[in-house]
């Protein structure tokens, strides 16, 4: 069985293998202003109540009267009465929270008389609304033409079919009065259905659609707003927000609803602040009221009115204090609030961040660099190229020349070999590597005796012959084949080492031909 997910109803269709049949149940948490009943599972309820709150497609509800006597509980499918024929809805609240809802929401049912619930819904139902689900997109595809074709200014912003496929209701925006009479002529004609025009704002629109805030919840209007109150942009200059339109705007391109919700908190706390009228005037000068703090009761003042360089902070009591002292002619001989800076003093200092690590830096990675250079005998320390640092500092310089004085006291410290150890370790026609290089560093990593062969144990087992002799220590060169050139001469360095068959060298340092 195969489950297919409607998120505009908030149920999953599916079919049955054997029967055939279509059937459909709730989805919990998928409904647009769903409602916790937090009285569901209380054995004996204060009260019986036959309303039931049915919800449809998106955001729109009703309430409606069980007069069959069938159980019903949360979740169910239903066939409600419509005019003309019936509905399919999906039973979302009972019991005592319906009256407490209709309250919140604003409907009075006194003097009306609630639709009824014919029964809950049958397999035949449930296709036919499948049927009925699968033609809204179409259909608001083709009335946005048709009322394109008609010049109507006007946008249809969705589409909703009744579950016996009799009647639509078609939701749609427009900033001004609309005379969509032949329009709807049109469309009753196109689709052979009766036609409901159903205004609505921006709000309400971004409330069906749905989406995510900028403050990663759940557009508002979505889950739980169901009346929506004006919002000005005054709301924001009490609780001084920044006036960014992009900022202020919603998904709707309104103003946000949430800015009236700290509205009244704000208004009353605006109430404790004095009124000014003009700077406050000191011995050195006037200053103007930059910034204030609502909750905190603080008022900043800066000489400069366009300037916040220099604050100064003052409590509401002391800004009461200098203003009336500036009505009877006088000015403050400083501008500034004792009782604040006794606060600042006894309060606990506050933890500070420190860089112990040295992550700030700049020049953190300067001295890893220097030291890896180092460790290569400074090859590259002068060059422009890629190994080279040439805008070295000169403290990193500095920690460089100790590392530089330890390794060459390292390497004086090694004894001496004895003269005769020494023969044995030359090769035939050459020297030691202590006599080749006034460099013990580089004499034990690239001579031609057994100094290298104690670098790197690995080569010298591999390079010694049967009989245990020495072949020559690790620069081993190629021997010249027969027919070269004799009067090249061999190639002493070993980078890049070897010739060509042709007896010349490939990266220079010998003679050619």
């Amino acid at each position: 069985m195969t489950c297919i997910k409607n998120t505009t109803r908030g149920c999953c269709f599916a079919t049955d293998e054997a029967t055939g049949e279509t059937t459909a149940h709730n989805c919990p948490g998928g409904h647009k202003l769903e409602v916790f009943d937090w009285m569901a599972d209380l054995p004996d309820p204060l009260a019986e109540n036959e309303i039931f709150e049915v919800q449809f497609k998106n955001t729109r509800k009703g309430y409606y009267r069980n007069q069959t006597g069938a159980e019903l509980r949360n979740g169910d499918i239903v066939a409600v009465e419509a005019s003309p024929g019936h509905d399919i809805g999906i039973v979302t609240l009972s019991g005592e929270l319906v009256a407490k809802q209709m309250k919140r929401t604003g409907f009075n049912p006194q003097g009306l008389e609630f639709k009824k619930i014919y029964r809950k819904a049958k397999p035949g139902d449930i296709e036919k609304w499948q049927e009925a689900i699968a033609l809204e997109h179409p259909t608001m595809i083709r009335s946005r033409q048709i009322a394109a074709d008609l010049h109507l200014n006007m946008k249809i912003g969705d589409v909703e079919y009744q579950g016996d496929k009799l009647k639509a209701i078609f939701y749609y925006i427009a900033d001004e009065r609309v005379d969509f009479r032949e329009l709807i002529k049109v469309l009753a004609e196109q689709f052979r259905i009766r036609v409901e025009m159903r205004q609505i704002g921006a709000r309400q629109e971004a409330g069906r659609i749905g989406g995510i805030a900028p403050c990663g919840r759940e557009l508002c209007c979505s889950t739980w707003i169901n009346n929506f109150s004006s919002v000005t942009i005054g709301a924001a200059r009490h609780q001084e927000i920044s006036l960014n339109p992009q900022k202020l705007a919603g998904q709707c391109g309104k103003l946000k609803c949430c800015l009236n919700y700290e509205l009244d908190s704000y208004i009353d706390a605006r109430r404790a602040f004095p009124r000014l009228s003009g700077p406050l005037e000191a011995a050195d000068g006037s200053y103007h009221l930059v910034k204030s703090d609502i909750f905190r009761k603080l008022m900043w003042f800066s000489p400069d009115p366009h300037s916040t360089a220099i604050m100064i902070p003052l409590t509401t009591e002391r800004v009461r204090q200098i203003v009336a002292m500036n009505r009877r002619g006088e000015k403050v001989d400083k501008l500034e609030d004792a009782a604040l800076l006794a606060a600042q003093h006894s309060a606990p200092a506050e933890p500070e961040i420190k860089n112990v690590v040295g992550e700030e830096s700049i020049t953190r990675f300067d001295d890893s660099r220097g030291g890896r250079n180092n460790g290569r005998g400074g090859r590259n320390r002068n060059r422009g190229g890629r190994g080279g640092n040439k805008s070295q500092t000169q403290a990193a310089r500095q920690q460089q020349k100790p590392q530089q004085q330890q390794q060459q006291q390292k390497s004086q410290q090694k004894p001496q070999q004895p003269q005769q150890q020494q023969k044995q370790q030359q090769p035939q026609g050459g020297k030691s590597a202590q006599q080749v290089t006034a460099r013990p560093e580089l004499a034990q990593r690239g001579g031609n005796g057994r100094g290298a062969e104690q670098a790197r144990p690995e080569l010298a087992t591999t390079n010694r012959n049967a009989d245990g002799s020495s072949r020559g220590g690790t620069n081993n060169r190629r021997r010249r084949p027969a027919g070269g050139n004799a009067n090249s001469k061999p190639n002493t360095d070993n980078h890049n080492g070897g010739s060509n068959p042709n007896g010349n060298h490939r990266n220079g340092g010998g003679e050619r031909a």
